[in-house]
């Protein structure tokens, strides 16, 4: 059992933002955060406090590293975290994770897009839920425009039915994540994994809440479809080995059905009159050596199956403390005066 009364627990929140180019819009995104500083209640009744915002410097075109500098002397629960390169949101924003020290940790973007006051739903679902992952569910269509949302839609239903890329349809840069869960990904992820795969990798649960997201501010998107198309790649490859394990079912099929196929042409040779001498023999070998090839292949695809799930840092196991000790036991009581 928990030491601690659940009714006089509070939750300690640490937000994370990836910083490329926040120079005008960081600002009132950390105006919006402020009041969750000083502690609030969720529409549940959950006590919660914003303790550290965890900005991740990601060495963007404009200057946000001064905006930054200020901001750190200006509120002291902002943190800089500095990276010595530009090396992406999603490394940007692991590398703010792995900073954290909050009992959740919330990941927004720097655009003012996500709203910090739904927050305390999110928070909601979670312990309602006892989910380790909360992504935010739009409830109005991303301003992003008809082809991106549709594309961004596709892609990630291909990714979550075909290559296994666990719940791709509910991924979000918006997300409240349990915090050990969020800081031990940061860790063992290797270069390049997709954050929201590495996450169902060991989430126990993932769910949604129902959040409004809001115009991009005043500038534009930093990514270009030939960016965006290059980020779906990624997941693709980092989604784990199922896509080696087609090659593997592709392999088989074939070869069966080349067995199949030799079968037949050597019933055919000797029932009808009409094939020209040698072509059985020749697609005889054709279709053998295919499957035998794709055979191979496969094998070879178990093996770099392997080698895969090492590179990308995909763990046997994950160890957590009791989940009744930790954020997600400190549930109100169900009848409360």
């Amino acid at each position: 059992m928990s030491d601690v009364p659940t009714e006089s627990f509070t939750h300690r929140m640490s937000v994370v933002i990836p910083v490329y180019q926040g120079e005008r819009t960081l600002p009132s995104v950390l105006a919006e955060i402020a009041p969750l500083t000083e502690g609030f209640e969720t529409p549940d009744g959950y006590r919660a406090i914003v303790h550290e915002v965890v900005l991740a410097y990601d060495h963007g075109p404009d200057r946000s590293a001064e905006l930054i500098r200020r901001l750190a002397d200006e509120y002291s629960y902002v943190k800089a975290v500095w990276l010595s390169r530009n090396f992406g949101q999603h490394a940007a924003t692991l590398a703010g994770i792995a900073s954290s020290g909050g009992d959740w940790v919330v990941t927004l973007d720097e655009d003012g897009q996500h709203d910090p006051a739904a927050i305390g739903s999110m928070l909601d679902t979670a312990m309602r839920e006892r989910a380790d992952v909360v992504y935010a569910e739009p409830t109005n269509k991303p301003p992003h425009g008809y082809f991106r949302n549709t594309a961004s839609k596709a892609s990630k239903r291909l990714l979550e039915t075909l290559f296994g890329g666990g719940k791709a349809s509910h991924f979000n840069s918006y997300r409240l994540i349990l915090g050990e869960v969020g800081r031990s990904v940061a860790a063992y992820s290797g270069t390049g994994v997709y954050l929201d795969v590495a996450l169902s990798w060991v989430a126990a649960h993932i769910v949604t809440s129902p959040v409004e997201l809001r115009e991009e501010g005043d500038r534009r998107s930093g990514y270009s479809y030939r960016r965006l198309m290059a980020h779906f790649w990624r997941m693709i490859l980092t989604s784990g080995t199922r896509g080696l394990r087609i090659v593997t079912a592709t392999g088989l099929l074939v070869a069966a059905g080349g067995v199949v196929f030799a079968i037949y042409l050597i019933i055919m040779r000797f029932t009808s009159g009409d094939i020209p001498e040698g072509w059985t023999s020749q697609m005889v070998l054709t279709a053998l050596c295919s499957g035998a090839i794709l055979v191979a292949l496969g094998v070879i695809a178990e093996y770099l199956g392997v080698a895969v799930n090492m590179a990308l840092g995909k763990p046997a196991y994950l160890i957590v403390r009791d989940p009744s000790t930790g954020p997600l036991g400190q549930r109100l009581p169900e009848n409360r005066d």
